[in-house]
This record gives C-alpha cells, structure tokens and sequence, in this order.
C-alpha cells in the first residue's frame, strides 16, 4: 500500500471521529440538559487553552524518536476520557473530562500534518489526496451518525467518537511510517532546545501575522460548528438533512484538495488566504439571515474557501515561516489558533447569542472574518513570502 493511501487512511480515523464531534457533541450535550451557554462553555474552554495544550503536547511529542509514537498514546488516552464522559456526574465532570479529551484529539491532525507535509515534499505527492480522504471520512461520520439520530438517543454520538479514536490509536501503529522526529535518529533534542524554538516562533512578527489572521478567518466557524445543527433544528430541519447539508460542504472541500492543485499552486498561499476571508464573511452574513433550504446549498459549497482555503493557505504558510527545528511546534500553534485561544472566545461567545438570538450569531463572525481578511491582506508586504 502506497504512503499517500496508508496516510489518507489513518487521517480517515482521525476524522471519523471528529466528523460525529463537530456537528452532534451539542446535541449530546443538549440532550443532558444544558443550555447553549453552558454548551458553549465546555466546548469552548479546551479552545481557550490550545494557546498553552497544543504547543507543549507538541514539545512533548518531540521528546520521542519517532513521530507516530505520541500519536498512539495519545489517541489511547482520549480513547479512556470518552468512556468516562458516559458517567452522569453533571456539568462540572463532563468540563473537566471534556477539556483533557479534546485538548489531546485536536492535536493529532496538526502532528499528522508535520508527517504528511513531510512526506508529500520528499516523495512528491499532493498533501491533498490523504488529507482529502480525511474529509471523505468526515462525510461518512455526518450522514452515518446523522441517521442514527433520527432512529436512535443521542448517546450513539460519544458510542462512535470512543470506537473511532480506538481506530485511530491502531492506525497510528499500523498505518504510520516510522519517520524520526529528528534527522540524527539517535539524536533526542532537551526541553530547553525545543522551548527555545517555540519562543523563536512566538517572538517572529511575520509568523504571528499570519498565524493570527489564519487563525481569525478558522475561528469564525466557531458558531457554524456548536450550533449551526441546533439553529436548523429551530428552522424545522431534520437531524439527518442537517448532516447532508455539513457533508455537501466537505464534499466540496475534497474536491478542493484532490482537483485544484495546479490552481493552488498558481494562486499562492497569500491569495488563498484572501479569498477565504471574503468567502467567510459573505457565508456568515447570508446564514445569519435564515435562509431558504436552497439557498444553503450553495452557501455550504463556501466551505471550499473560507475553510480549506483557509487551511491549506496557513499550512504553506507556516511551513514558510519556521524551521525544521520547530515545525511541529509551529503547527500547533497554528492550530491552537485556529481551534484554539480564538474558536474558543468566539464558542464562549456564540452560546451567549445563540439563546438570545439564534441564527443572528453569525453577525459576530462575519466581523471575525473581516478582521482576519485584512490581517491577511497584511501579508502582502513580507518579503519573505515572495515567490
């Protein structure tokens, strides 16, 4: 089996599971009986942390010889934390419980990006492709786990996120080369040497320009992701329609990823950046006024852009601005940005406007965008982006 599927594939474990974690852990949550706010809240607070998770589970995860290792750990212990967000112990159990959880699950696919960006340059295949039959798998956990809802409880959401990481944790072992974290493979770099390449990243305006202006433009998904299913749900829309109108978006992601690369290439990461930005901040207007069920369609293929745009754009990016020495740190932050310190301020802040005003939040996240757009427009004046 070739690198590209053996990678496509394990990104298909990780995604099975966040394909059922993104659209219905509301409908869980909501099923035990808290409000939005309170949804917001415990979605919202191991995003706040990610500033501080993400890039020391990073730093951590190069303390081993082999990349895939912490990984495999990893998925094991988020794996136990699920089981145990089963135990009926209220609001304050499920926060703690959730927030250890989630700050370790989302910290895998930005690792397995360092992996595959590797790869794709060294072998030269297009990250695309694996990355791609990822959101294929996000597409097969909506319209799955969407169906199950309308047929069964909520409690099948947290039964399929404990088997899919569980997957994951074996993928990990068997699906993942066995590349060294650092090219001296005897070699193991000490925690001082590698939070000196954190600090390097944190300290450069550049990076911090364009990982903060990524990071806005993602961040604005925040209301679409914890309560996008809940504000159809008050429009009349069926959970299951709910999970075609997510996967029509992803669709259109995986034909992004596969089908555009020539187009990407010419267009350059700084355009794509741009281009995400705008598409974000016309989706979010248009859906903050309840739109008729067609209208959504096309409003959902925006996803293309305002988030694998997006994404793609600030992975080229990032991998521009660092070094070898601290790419995987450079990732996390990347992410934590993306889904972190920032989704989880605008999370915390689209439960608060989801129950006074419903569909209405997705005002503040076309403010999120702009602000993010012109951050990207920025980027125009660093020389070291220049072709």
């Amino acid at each position: 089996m070739s690198h590209p599927v053996r990678l496509g594939l394990f990104y298909g474990a990780i995604f099975i599971g966040t394909g059922a974690a993104s659209p219905y852990m509301p409908v869980w949550f909501a099923h035990q009986g808290l409000s939005g706010a309170q949804i917001g809240l415990i979605l919202s607070v191991p995003m706040l942390a990610r500033a501080v998770t993400a890039p020391l589970l990073a730093v951590w995860a190069d303390s081993f010889k082999l990349r895939r290792t912490a990984l495999m750990i990893m998925s094991l212990v988020v794996a136990v934390l699920y089981g145990l967000m089963t135990a009926p112990l209220g609001f304050a159990w499920w926060i703690v419980v959730w927030f250890a959880a989630s700050s370790m699950f989302s910290t895998l696919s930005p690792l397995t990006d360092v992996i595959v960006l590797k790869r794709a340059a060294r072998d030269g295949f297009n990250y695309g492709w694996p990355r791609g039959i990822g959101s294929a798998a996000f597409i097969v956990a909506n319209l799955t786990v969407g169906a199950l809802l309308t047929r069964g409880t909520p409690e099948i959401v947290l039964v399929w996120m404990i088997g899919a990481v569980t997957l994951t944790a074996v993928g990990a072992r068997l699906l993942l080369p066995p590349d060294p974290v650092h090219e001296d493979e005897g070699h193991i770099v000490g925690w001082r040497s590698r939070l000196a390449g954190l600090g390097e990243l944190v300290r450069d305006p550049a990076f911090m320009t364009a990982a903060v202006s990524a990071g806005l433009i993602q961040s604005a998904h925040a209301f679409y992701y914890s309560f996008s299913t809940l504000a159809w749900k008050q429009q009349g829309l069926a959970e299951d329609l709910t999970g075609v109108l997510w996967a029509v978006g992803v669709a259109t992601e995986i034909g992004f990823l596969w089908f555009m690369e020539p187009w990407r290439r010419a267009v350059g990461p700084r355009n794509l950046l741009v281009l995400g930005g705008a598409a974000a901040v016309v989706r979010w207007t248009a859906l903050a006024f309840s739109p008729p069920l067609w209208m959504l369609f096309p409003l959902q293929a925006l996803h293309t852009l305002s988030y694998a745009a997006t994404f793609l754009a600030s992975l080229q990016l990032v991998e521009r601005l660092s070094t070898p020495r601290n790419a995987s740190a450079a990732q996390a932050i990347n992410s934590a940005l993306s889904g972190g310190v920032l989704a989880g301020l605008a999370t915390i802040a689209s439960g608060w406007l989801f129950d006074a005003h419903g569909a209405r939040g997705y005002l503040l996240m076309s403010v999120i965008s702009a602000v993010g757009l012109i951050g990207a427009v920025r980027l125009y004046g660093l020389r070291r982006l220049d072709p």
